[in-house]
């Protein structure tokens, strides 16, 4: 957050990197007494009524016990038009196993990856999974980035008994799939209002505008918990437009924007439509500044922007030039190992999706899907790059957020505040 079907198959040991201090080694604090129960209400029951079970053989057999390679499974964007979404996730990951598996792996075993691209789509991103949890016997999956590819792909972990992890999935509709589901991001109620309390208080904005993707449950959603937020927190909405992933043309809908005279323009897209967005606001000379969700995270947003993306803001989940020593040292080891590339916002948390589900199979009983479920489930104050994580009874990450604007030279990512929870 790809017939080539499952074209690429990747498979990474990573024995020869040294881990560095502040890796994967880290662990969380087990909680006193058992863990609480995992339940949210589904999509079509009460409230409060409990998440549905997995149906799988899988959540009550361990995996064979032995001394070979331990198999997680990752499906992203790795081509498409989000794929950098995909390859910084798969990055982090890598990164993630490499170090892990230097500091001695699981009890001397060694762990693998499966690595299956969606190129973007919900079709692909079912099939992937199924070949994941079906053919290849994956302990435990890590995907997707978008949270409607989660959506297709969920249904078949949770089906099969097998842990799902989505390292950047938003949507709060994701982990309401079941009991097998969980994520290390904020989710969209608390996006919408860290975008929304910036805008109040940080901008001063009294007026905004709305132009968000129909068809993407994330833009979406996050749109309406921006809306809801922004006007309890005293401001008006003027104006809402959507498109459609993929448009090319903004003009009609930024004709009515400029007409609300907005202080602020929402835009909750990814970044490949954002940038275009972008362009076409500063064409029509609307000053005002855009303001986006973390599907902005992209180094490709700043070049094809260009200067028309300058000054605008979105929520992340961490900030390459946050003064956090953590942050620090994780960018020195990741440009160490990608050709010193600055991680993004993805890589970061595809990094802790792993280095957290290692956390848990070090605690668990066993590599058994309900067993390590429950030891995921147990995560508290599991200490991330992206932050201190704490998985609550719904599976979900309580977490802060940060605000970067796009500045300097090069164009990039810069801090701009940290909102918590």
């Amino acid at each position: 957050m790809l017939s080539r079907r499952w074209a690429l198959s990747i498979v990474v040991a990573g024995l020869g990197l040294v881990a560095g201090a502040g890796g994967c080694e880290k662990k969380s604090e087990a909680p006193k007494g058992p863990a609480p129960a995992a339940k949210t209400p589904d999509s079509g029951s009460k409230a409060g009524t409990e998440a549905p079970k997995a149906g799988g053989a899988a959540a009550d057999k361990a995996p064979p016990s032995g001394t070979g390679p331990i198999l997680i499974g990752h499906y992203g964007s790795l081509t498409g038009s989000e794929a950098t979404f995909g390859k910084s996730t798969s990055e982090g990951i890598r990164l993630a196993i490499k170090e892990f598996n230097a500091a001695g792996g699981l009890n001397g075993r060694m762990v693998e990856v499966k690595e299956y691209d969606t190129k973007g789509d919900a079709k692909e991103a079912k099939l992937a999974v199924e070949r994941l949890v079906k053919s290849d016997g994956v302990v435990a999956v890590l995907g997707e980035v978008a949270s409607g590819l989660s959506l297709a792909g969920g249904p078949v972990c949770q089906e099969a008994g097998v842990p799902m992890i989505s390292p950047s999935s938003t949507n709060p509709r994701v982990t309401k799939i079941g009991d097998m589901i969980f994520r290390v991001c904020f989710i969209d109620p608390f996006q919408g209002f860290v975008g929304a309390k910036f805008a109040r208080e940080n901008l001063k904005a009294a007026k905004a505008a709305m132009l968000y993707d129909q068809k993407a449950p994330y833009s979406v959603g996050l749109a309406q918990e921006f809306k809801k937020a922004f006007e309890k927190l005293g401001g008006q909405v003027v104006a809402e437009q959507t498109y459609n992933g993929g448009d090319q043309d903004f003009t009609a809908q930024l004709t009515s924007i400029r007409g609300g005279k907005p202080d602020v323009i929402y835009v909750p897209g990814y970044y490949t439509d954002i940038g275009n967005i972008a362009l076409q606001t500063r064409k029509l000379n609307i000053s005002a500044p855009l303001l986006g969700g973390d599907g902005w995270d992209s180094e490709e947003l700043g070049k094809i922007a260009g200067d028309a993306i300058k000054g605008s803001f979105y929520s992340n989940h961490y900030a390459p030039d946050q003064a956090d020593a953590a942050v620090k040292d994780f960018i020195k080891r990741y440009q160490a190992e990608f050709n010193g590339k600055t991680p993004d916002g993805l890589a970061a948390l595809g990094y802790d999706a792993a280095c957290l589900l290692f956390d848990a199979m070090k605690r668990s009983k066993s590599l058994g899907g309900r067993d390590l479920r429950d030891a995921i489930a147990a995560t508290r104050d599991f200490k991330g790059v992206t932050g201190s994580i704490t998985i609550d009874e719904n599976r979900d990450a309580k977490k802060g957020a940060v605000i970067v604007e796009m500045a300097g030279s090069p164009l990039g990512p810069k801090f701009r505040a940290q909102i918590n929870p």
